[in-house]
């Protein structure tokens, strides 16, 4: 696959590996592309996995609508899963990092039959955010997306200082120059603060809350083998909200701790780009586990 479609967007996609091995699609964060995980994906497909990295909503030049509201998570979530349809693939193992690992928690809580198991890098699960708002420091964490979310300002702001930024953020000098480059170009940006903009929208807001006043999504799932990867030392998400989600995770698992891994690294943000060797090998671990768990509930 090259490239893949859902109403009338055309998203960019790397397919590497053998077709017929498991699938793995990993999902980036802002503000990359799908070129992020190329240090990771030869590690994967050396085992025997096809691994598929898109482009998403907002990146690809065909599928950037320019509405914030066409950027609402459940949206999202369906584009991960025509992305799955038009490979044939049943399920997936969804790995995300950043806003990546956001969307990767929204598919497993919207589309749980889809997702094999599921590596989330840096993003905290939503449980664990709304407690770090509430009991710890996120919001100080957290207060360049209101900035990320205003019209315009951030897109005049980032253009010219984009590498200086990314650079004093921790992403390394030549992902950096890559990224920046990449967002000079016309409309490539508007897409990534879409992302933003609709977190943050109180239309979206509003209608989020009118959904919870509607038929309840049932309780009795399985339990989604997890991994939950992040550095100590990454400045957009708090202890609070990192020890929680952990918290979440071992608890939901119970007595099964086989189905849930954790591990913090003595590091930032940039897992994929710093450490490629450890993010394969949780993802390469999740694989295991998730057959393991096919095997006993079969």
């Amino acid at each position: 696959m090259r490239y893949f479609s859902r109403d009338g967007l055309t998203f960019d996609v790397d397919d590497s590996g053998p077709q017929d091995g498991e699938v793995v699609v990993l999902l980036h964060g802002w503000p990359q592309d799908r070129t992020s995980w190329h240090s990771v994906t030869p590690r994967l497909t050396d085992a025997g996995l096809r691994v598929l990295a898109p482009d998403l909503r907002g990146y690809s030049p065909g599928a950037r609508p320019p509405r914030h509201l066409d950027y609402e998570i459940t949206e999202l979530a369906k584009d991960v899963t025509a992305l799955l349809d038009e490979a044939g693939a049943e399920q997936a193992h969804v790995v995300g990092h950043d806003w990546g690992g956001a969307l990767a928690w929204a598919l497993a809580a919207r589309h749980p039959e889809r997702v094999a198991t599921l590596t989330v890098l840096s993003t905290p699960n939503p449980g664990g955010m709304a407690h770090g708002i509430r009991h710890g420091d996120q919001l100080k964490h957290s207060w360049y997306m209101a900035v990320f979310a205003l019209p315009v300002l951030p897109v005049l702001f980032f253009r010219p200082f984009a590498q200086q930024i990314l650079e004093k953020i921790g992403m390394p000098r030549e992902r950096a120059a890559y990224d920046a480059k990449r967002l000079r170009a016309r409309g490539a940006a508007e897409g990534t603060f879409n992302w933003y903009r609709a977190a943050l929208s109180p239309t979206l807001m509003w209608r989020k809350r009118r959904a919870k006043g509607g038929p309840r999504r049932s309780t009795q799932r399985r339990v989604i083998p997890t991994a939950y990867m992040w550095g100590a030392k990454d400045p957009a998400f708090s202890e609070a909200s990192t020890s929680f989600t952990v918290n979440q995770l071992q608890e939901r698992a119970g007595a099964r701790s086989d189905l849930v891994h954790t591990l913090e690294l003595d590091t930032g943000h940039w897992l994929m780009e710093t450490h490629p060797d450890q993010v394969a090998e949780v993802v390469l671990d999740r694989v295991g586990a998730g057959a393991a768990s096919d095997r006993l509930t079969s």
